[in-house]
Order: structure tokens, then sequence, then C-alpha cells
């Protein structure tokens, strides 16, 4: 199915498809915080059903707090968890971890707890930051892009040679066919 769609197209239907969701500007951009919220939070794996659980829970929608927390994804998850390690290291007044040359359960609790605990402030901290910024720019994008018609994609008939040098195509009748 998608073998004939390119890489722009599939991403202009996708945009599509979002802009379109169903309710309220106002409900889709509180499951959008929600979503961006949670996906600040070092929870990689098991963010999707933390933000299905909390948007049903919270009666928001659930589509945009899936997608919020794709701000996450495996291309941009190592810059935001060292910014929110880094971040939370420094507010906490913590040191660098430093990995043991043993690994007894000691150490390694340690180096868990001086790795998680920054690691989670900052996260609460961004999450708090961004969570009302992509709710004023859901709420009022929203609204924008709920009756954008993007342009239909130009067709191409590539295995039309005539079409390509620019000759009109002049269509075949049942007689001009070679017998």
């Amino acid at each position: 199915m998608w073998r004939g769609i390119g890489f722009i197209r599939q991403c202009k239907l996708m945009l599509t498809r979002f802009v379109r969701l169903r309710g309220l500007p106002e409900e889709i951009a509180k499951g959008m915080a929600l979503g961006i919220f949670i996906g600040m939070t070092p929870t990689m794996g098991l963010q999707m059903p933390i933000a299905l659980v909390f948007a049903y829970l919270l009666k928001e929608n659930r589509l945009a707090a899936v997608l919020g927390v794709w701000i996450t994804n495996p291309a941009t998850a190592p810059f935001i968890y060292g910014f929110e390690y880094e971040l939370g290291r420094r507010l906490l007044g913590m040191e660098y971890v430093s990995f043991p040359g043993e690994l007894t359960f000691d150490t390694v609790s340690k180096v868990g707890w001086d790795l998680l605990a920054p690691l989670w402030f900052g996260g609460i901290i961004l999450g708090i930051v961004f969570a009302p910024i992509a709710y004023w720019l859901t709420l009022r994008l929203v609204p924008i892009f709920r009756f954008w018609r993007p342009r239909r994609w130009p067709r191409r008939h590539w295995h039309r040679k005539s079409l390509r040098q620019g000759v009109p195509h002049k269509p075949r009748h049942d007689s001009d066919s070679p017998s």
C-alpha cells in the first residue's frame, strides 16, 4: 500500500490526519500538553501506555496525548534526556555520575539513584515548561488547520512517453490498434 507513496506525501498525509482530529480544540490541546509532559519524563518504552491511561482518567483526547509523547522519539531522546540530566544535576547540585569499577548491588543502586534523580527532576521541570507551550500552540493552530485543505498531490504518468516529451497524448481507438 505504501510503496507508491513518497516520504513527503506520507508526512503531508499524517499532518492532515493530525490536524483533523475529532474533538474541541481545547480537548486536543489538553491531550497534546499531557503527552508532551509525559514525553519529557524518562519513561521510554512506557510513555504511550502511561499517556493513554492518564488521558482516559482525565477524559482528554487520547490520540493527541499519544502523539505528544513522540516528542521523545529515538532521534531526539538522547538530546532531551541529556539536557534533562544536566538541568537536574545542576539544580540539585550533584556531581557527574562515575561508573564504579566493580558491579555489586550497592554500587549499581547508588549509580542508578545518582543518574535517575537528576533525570526525573530535569524531566519534570521541562515538562512543566513545555506542556503549557504545547497547549497554547495546539489551541491556536488546531482551528487554523481544521479547515486547511492541502493541494492535491500532482499525479505524474511516467509510463507515458508522450507526456514526458510535452506531446499531448492521443487516445488509442480500437480501429487504430495493430492486427
